[in-house]
């Protein structure tokens, strides 16, 4: 089943266009060459020698010589603040910054206001991504009612009403006879639980990494440990009733080693890191910039960040995932401990990955390309391709443009980007998604991109 078709967007005609020499690559269908792109009713009909699709009435054709056109990214953990927070984020410029960002499917979290935690909740978020989503979305459902972790919410009745998985994602599941029972309903009903692994017991009022910076600045830490033992309880639960479980933003060394653990224990376990943790430290927080800097798990030490980028390299880790969280301004322009935690970032996932990473050859773009589109598979999605016959899901890059961050302004109605300010080379020109033309840069539509 296809992204447009598992999930929900709105309605729209089926793109047909041709992407006129265009270096198309896409490491996991073997697909590495120029190729004139032929989309036919939002499906890769066909990849042709450069220059060699005939146009036709009706078709589009946009001179790609010199781009690049790789599948869309896919990110299982965004927060589209809907319902109740819309004046940080809605499903109409939470997906619209998806577009912009190449991205061609995202999973919303449930811990809005209220909390998703009951069929007719989804169904309603459902039923306004048919009318507003720029790309295919899934909503996650509550695992605990409220998301207050003593009950369960009604796992089947919402997955029959069509929620993707379950997380209390903001939250961990302090109680591990919770998850257990969690765990056996999966059996019944399906649906990944995705878990925010973070024990308050050592985690308390923590408002950064636990270590030398937050000793020298005098704010209070979060130890790596909080993450990591709860990874390990979890997996353990997760064999023991031999459950599904994604675990979010790994941000630790031990936190690598747990999951790495686990999947050689043959546990069914996938897990994401976020763009922030792939390329920052704790040494950004002595800046104190709450606004680009705190987030939840917390920017950690550079061993942590090596961690996490060889964890990508050998599939530890599975995906990259945003963990796109929009803030209105006043929750982020106040003192550093009282600042709310989260950055956005689906605007420049892949820009500043591959500014970072792949540019100084920390690691190949395919792999960076791998891991973007990676996000749908643990949850039983089709991972975008460029593979004739396909869905179209087509993010077209210029790999030598450079562009400033916030220079142009954002898709997202929030403004708390960490990367806010910075010159990043390899923007996204043009996105298809579920196979409608999702977005393109104006001045690449204008015929002067750059």
């Amino acid at each position: 089943m296809s992204l447009a078709e598992a999930l929900d967007m709105r309605s729209g005609e089926g793109a047909d266009l041709i992407l006129r020499g265009a270096t198309v690559f896409d490491p996991v269908a073997g697909i590495d060459g120029e190729h004139d792109v032929v989309i036919r009713g939002g499906r890769i009909a066909e990849l042709t020698a450069p220059g060699a699709a005939p146009e036709s009435d009706g078709m589009e054709v946009v001179d790609a010589a010199g781009l690049h056109a790789f599948p869309a990214f896919f990110d299982p953990h965004v927060h589209l603040r809907t319902p109740g927070q819309e004046h940080k984020e809605d499903l109409e410029t939470g997906t619209r910054a998806a577009a912009a960002g190449g991205f061609c499917g995202v999973l919303a979290m449930a811990n809005t206001d209220p909390p998703v935690s009951t069929p007719a909740a989804i169904e309603a978020l459902r039923e306004e991504a048919r009318e507003r989503a720029s790309v295919p979305v899934g909503f996650f459902a509550t695992v605990t009612r409220e998301m207050a972790g003593e009950e369960l919410t009604e796992m089947a009745a919402i997955r029959d009403a069509g929620a993707i998985g379950f997380s209390d994602d903001g939250l961990p599941i302090r109680s591990a006879r919770i998850l257990r029972r969690a765990l056996q309903y999966q059996r019944l009903c399906g649906g990944t639980i995705a878990l925010h692994e973070e024990d308050p017991e050592l985690s308390v009022d923590g408002v950064m990494h636990e270590g030398a910076v937050s000793a020298a600045l005098g704010l209070a830490g979060i130890p790596s440990v909080s993450e990591s033992t709860m990874i390990a309880r979890d997996a353990a639960l997760a064999g023991y009733e031999t459950g599904r479980i994604h675990v979010q933003h790994l941000s630790a060394t031990e936190s690598v080693e747990a999951v790495r653990a686990a999947k050689a224990a043959g546990v069914a376990v996938s897990c994401e890191a976020s763009p922030h943790h792939l390329c920052l430290t704790d040494q950004e927080v002595q800046s104190l910039d709450p606004r680009r800097f705190k987030m939840n798990p917390p920017l950690r030490t550079e061993a942590d960040r090596q961690a996490l980028i060889e964890g990508l390299r050998d599939g530890t880790i599975d995906c990259i995932a945003t963990d796109h969280a929009p803030h209105a301004l006043e929750e982020k322009e106040v003192p550093f401990e009282q600042a709310a935690m989260g950055v956005t970032g689906l605007e420049t996932a892949f820009a500043v990955l591959h500014t970072d990473l792949v540019l100084p050859g920390v690691i190949d773009l395919s792999l960076l390309i791998e891991r973007l589109a990676g996000g749908a598979e643990p949850f039983g999605l089709e991972r975008p391709t460029l593979a004739p016959g396909s869905e179209a899901n087509v993010a077209l890059c210029d790999l030598s443009a450079e562009w400033t961050v916030g220079e142009e302004g954002y898709e997202s109605r929030s403004h708390n980007s960490w990367c806010a300010g910075r010159t990043l080379t390899g923007r996204v020109l043009m996105t298809v998604a579920g196979g409608q033309v999702a977005y393109r840069l104006r001045s690449f539509s204008l015929g002067v991109a750059s």
